[in-house]
């Protein structure tokens, strides 16, 4: 199965990307194929001035997964669009604990 994985990105860069992989990880030892938008696109877009396009391509690609699944206590305004672009194209969204992973 295809899964999008929906955490947070920006505030503590450093520490969300970190987190971001070890929910990847999560989802390949559960036997799933993930993809982390968050994880790709800063690598070859600027954050600052790029971000909507990184948001744009992220939200193409959800258009393949099987679900989204979404981790952290709280829910960014990117997070959210992607929840929302979830639920119009019907979806499933799983809401995972952290304590989980």
């Amino acid at each position: 199965m295809n899964v999008f994985i929906c955490s947070p990105y920006r505030g503590d860069i450093e520490e969300n990307t970190k987190n971001a992989k070890r929910y990847m990880r999560f989802a390949i030892q559960q036997g799933h194929t993930p993809f982390a938008p968050h994880l790709l696109y800063p690598q070859v877009l600027d954050e600052a001035t790029e971000r909507n396009k990184g948001m744009e391509l992220g939200l193409q690609m959800l258009k393949l997964m099987d679900e989204l699944w979404v981790f952290g206590r709280e829910i960014s305004i990117g997070m959210w669009q992607e929840i929302k672009a979830a639920q119009e194209l019907e979806i499933p969204v799983c809401y995972i604990s952290t304590e989980e992973v």
